[in-house]
């Protein structure tokens, strides 16, 4: 449906245009301005980066890494041609890559960004915690949900088609139209969001809360209990789960108890420590651990470990972190464990008052 211009005497259809026409590109221009304007596509939301694409053994980046206000990452996935081509498929496969992303990656990803354009990196963290009204971060609420924004001038049939059967299984995808009038020598833009249709709000609705609802079980479920800790008479107040758990194995580890003597503790479980051989510090032993991972050794993602200054523990010439992943009822379990076995170091927890 065409713009008009209104006038006392008459109302004057603007004419279609061609970004192509008016020298606008897709990167130099329309993604550069969406960086300040990103609500133009994607409302309540800031932007983490562009051209993003940190995956090993791809060069395919996403457009605009984008992220909204209930915590969701967004993939925003710009015009290649005038019918949109298939993008669609490009950004589902861009949302999979982006969908296993933490807190810490995104932090980091986006202090990439701000150094590209100029801006402190190290404001990173606080700019995103306090975009989400958050204190800390929460990876248990923390992208649970990835939306897909398809933003062009115009769309096919086939690709409409495509997005409303993603829709349909339970893909959270848009389109929105950014179609360019020309009035003399001014260009303007229409946007508007034209999939989901008018007539599918209700159960697009009806999806969405049904996503939120889950969303608010899983956090109803979570365990945010802080501890007091006491090791050899040495108090640790009001500490999370996996942070006590590092406080006890870090101190027995410093007092001659070897990883391998705690590993055997935890019978149910055979990934509490990630080990590397030779003595190093936290950079290389995440490039060690990266190879052996990627040799078809254990997983490794470096959030996941205490591996940072001081968190590693070295003993036999090799170097250890300890796993930050103690969900459920696996932190009693283990604690217990350690709290009977090295009953000399009187080991004790409960919640803080």
């Amino acid at each position: 449906m065409p713009i008009y211009e209104f006038k006392n005497d008459a109302i004057i259809p603007l004419a279609e245009t061609e970004f192509a026409s008016h020298g606008i590109q897709e990167r130099r221009d329309i993604q550069r301005i969406l960086r300040s304007r990103i609500e133009v596509v994607a409302p309540n939301a800031m932007v983490i980066a562009d051209e993003f694409g940190e995956w090993e053994d791809s060069k395919r980046r996403v457009d605009m890494l984008v992220l909204d206000k209930d915590a969701n990452l967004v993939v925003v996935e710009l015009k290649r041609t005038e019918d949109g081509g298939h993008m669609e498929l490009q950004a589902v496969r861009y949302a999979s890559m982006v969908s296993t992303m933490t807190f810490d990656q995104v932090v980091a990803a986006h202090g990439r960004y701000l150094a590209k354009i100029g801006k402190a990196p190290d404001g990173a963290r606080d700019a995103i915690l306090e975009f989400l009204g958050w204190d800390e971060p929460d990876d248990d609420v923390f992208a649970q949900n990835i939306r897909i924004v398809l933003a062009s001038a115009e769309f096919s049939k086939e690709l409409i088609s495509s997005v409303l059967w993603l829709i349909d299984h339970g893909i959270d995808i848009s389109c929105v139209r950014m179609k360019p009038y020309s009035l003399g020598d001014q260009l303007f833009i229409d946007v508007q969001q034209i999939v989901p249709l008018p007539e599918a709000a209700d159960y697009q609705f009806q999806v969405r809360e049904k996503a939120e609802k889950e969303r608010a079980a899983r956090v109803s479920h979570a365990d945010y209990t802080r501890f007091d800790v006491s090791i050899d008479g040495k108090v640790h107040q009001s500490v999370a789960k996996r942070i006590a758990i590092y406080h006890v194995c870090k101190h027995l580890c410093d007092n001659g108890v070897t990883p391998e003597e705690i590993a055997r503790l935890f019978t149910w479980r055979n990934n509490a420590w990630y080990c590397v051989d030779g003595v190093v510090d936290p950079d290389e032993f995440a490039r060690l651990a990266g190879a052996k991972a990627k040799a078809g050794g254990p997983t490794f993602d470096r959030p996941r470990w205490f591996c940072d200054d001081g968190e590693l523990v070295h003993s036999n010439g090799k170097t250890y972190a300890v796993s930050k992943m103690w969900g459920g009822e696996n932190w009693r379990r283990a604690m217990n464990a350690l709290k009977a076995a090295f009953h000399e170091h009187n080991i004790d927890f409960g919640p803080t008052s």
